[in-house]
């Protein structure tokens, strides 16, 4: 029964309306990277990490146009996350990779919106990793490094973000050699950009969090939660391992923001209550909605 249940979520197709709103969602995000890589980092001679830097120079190097050589580097890592990750994940990167590299072989002969290599580092960084970040949060991606990552994570004791990283400190430094040390050390900072905007993509501006509550007063505290911040509590049961007592544990969802006006609340009730505050990628379902307070 249970293998039945798993075969059904697991072939569960994707209704119409979502998967319009999927290809509309990593088109934009297909759009937004070729606009970064097209308009502001390339003309500048910037690059970005991965098979997309690797594209960039190789771009330079043979004078072929950049979407050619996006669609073809990436082609082995789709394979590989088709039979690693699956289906849906494969044919979402399939599509937003070909949109890229329409995108961007559509873009090649705009000029550049800036000749300043500050601004065209920061806005194409950005515009790049919100790209990348809405087609992430939509199942797929755009640069084969990040599903080798994936694949390569399972059998090494690193995580996906420093097998990424370590990849790039290769990929970025042959800029130097490309272009010039300059060129690169801008490229380092237009990653590190593209970076920070794929997690706020990803995770959200405002960020959740989880957090755990342990005081004699959680009755008072949880129903402060509830009426100050607008957040549904739920009472656990625990029982401290060292005395043996019984104790009520709140847990609730807040948002980075709310995070210093829980901490105040608690302490004004209970300054020896025990709060336990912890990042979450990502919440769904159940009544996380905040309430509108009156």
């Amino acid at each position: 029964m249970t293998e039945l249940i798993q075969a059904k979520v697991q072939h569960k197709k994707l209704t119409i309306g979502r998967l319009i709103s999927r290809v509309i969602i990593i088109s934009i995000g297909a759009l937004l990277m070729a606009t970064g890589l097209e308009i502001f980092l390339i003309p500048n001679h910037v690059i970005d990490g991965g098979i997309t830097g690797i594209s960039i120079m190789l771009s330079h190097l043979t004078g072929f146009e950049l979407g050619i050589f996006l669609f073809l580097l990436n082609l082995p890592f789709i394979y590989l996350g088709y039979k690693q990750i699956g289906k849906t994940f494969a044919f979402s990167s399939v599509y937003g990779i070909i949109a890229l590299s329409v995108f961007a072989t559509l873009f090649h002969p705009v000029p550049a919106f800036t000749e300043d290599i500050l601004l065209a580092t920061i806005f194409g960084g950005m515009a790049l990793g919100v790209g990348v970040g809405l087609v992430i949060r939509n199942g797929g991606a755009l640069d084969g490094t990040e599903i080798l990552a994936i694949v390569v994570n399972k059998r090494v004791p690193f995580s996906v973000g420093e097998i990424v990283m370590f990849v790039n400190i290769f990929i970025l430094g042959a800029a130097g050699f490309v272009f010039s040390w300059d060129r690169a050390m801008y490229s380092i900072l237009a990653y590190v950009i593209a970076a920070k905007a794929i997690d706020t993509v990803v995770d959200g501006i405002e960020g959740s969090k989880s957090a755990y509550i342990i005081s004699d007063q959680i009755t008072e505290i949880g129903d402060a939660i509830n009426a100050r911040l607008g957040r549904g509590v739920t009472y656990l049961q625990g029982e401290g391992a060292y005395t043996g007592d019984e104790k009520k544990v709140i847990f609730c969802i807040i948002t980075r923001l709310e995070e210093s006006k829980l901490v105040s609340l608690v302490e004004d009730i209970d300054p020896t209550s025990f709060i336990a505050i912890a990042d979450i990628a990502e919440v769904r379902g159940g009544r996380f909605k905040k309430r509108s307070i009156h």
